[in-house]
């Protein structure tokens, strides 16, 4: 736990908006890990890593409920990326135990920049879904898309929900809801798969993880809800306005602007 109530309180409170955030449009963790880097200095990564991955299902749970009952995506293409990204978040967290968190940042970055910029200049993306590809193409690069994106989520995870909604909306063809729906049912999965990995290791830390999942719970709920109100204009609003704080993040960060 915390050293004190109110570093919970400002981690609560960080799970909050982590939730609302990752369930229109992901990258939820890029808010709440590093929260928890701040309110737990002592901790491990690996323990920081587990934690999160206990306080981001608590909300991806929620939300690839709501979405379900609210937008009815099509399973057939969900259920085996989402089975692709569990096995892909297994191994990838076995890898996430040996490789420093500083290394990551700058593929970060670079991944952001090309996500904001392709959006940016194709105004149209993500309006209507126009699958580009159908039958089991369409099915296999949904796999693909999942076991990749997976296996990143499992050695780190920042910036997973938004990097699962482009490659659906960009490479598959999907409106950004339908994209945000699918993005949480395999989201979910790579958080199971990663915390079946930490879990019998004992890296979770529990009363923090589930005090901050109960937060990110409640934002995951209000966020997917607001996105299934005001449809995917408002969800690739919301999805560049977030990547362009990332980008500002994480670069300030690799640049050393901040620490």
């Amino acid at each position: 736990m915390p050293d004190s109530p109110t570093v919970l309180v400002l981690l609560c409170a960080a799970g909050l908006l982590a939730g609302w955030v990752d369930a229109v449009v992901g990258g939820g963790g890029l808010i709440q890990l590093p929260a928890l880097l701040l309110g737990l200095p002592d901790a491990s990564p690996a323990q920081l890593l587990a934690t999160n991955k206990l306080g981001s299902i608590c909300g991806t749970s929620v939300s690839a409920l709501t979405y379900h009952r609210r937008v009815r995506p099509d399973l057939r293409t969900a259920l085996p990326m989402a089975a692709a990204a569990f096995l892909g978040a297994v191994g990838g967290a076995f890898v996430g135990l040996h490789i420093p968190k500083s290394a990551f940042n700058p593929i970060i970055l670079v991944l952001l920049i090309v996500v904001g910029a392709y959006t940016l200049l194709k105004p149209d993306l993500g309006s209507v879904t126009e699958l580009r590809h159908s039958g089991t193409r369409h099915t296999s690069y949904a796999v693909l898309v999942g076991v990749t994106i997976g296996a990143y989520d499992g050695a780190l995870g920042p910036g997973t929900g938004s990097f699962l909604v482009f490659a659906l909306v960009g490479w598959l063809g999907y409106a950004f809801l339908q994209a945000s729906a699918k993005a949480k049912i395999a989201n979910f999965a790579t958080n199971l798969g990663a915390l079946t990995v930490f879990v019998p290791q004992g890296q979770v830390l529990w009363a923090t993880g589930l005090a901050v999942g109960a937060a990110n719970l409640v934002g995951g709920y209000l966020g997917a809800r607001t996105a299934v109100r005001l449809g995917s204009r408002f969800v690739r609003g919301v999805f560049v306005v977030v990547v362009s704080a990332f980008v500002i993040r994480i670069g300030g960060s690799v640049l050393g602007v901040w620490a």
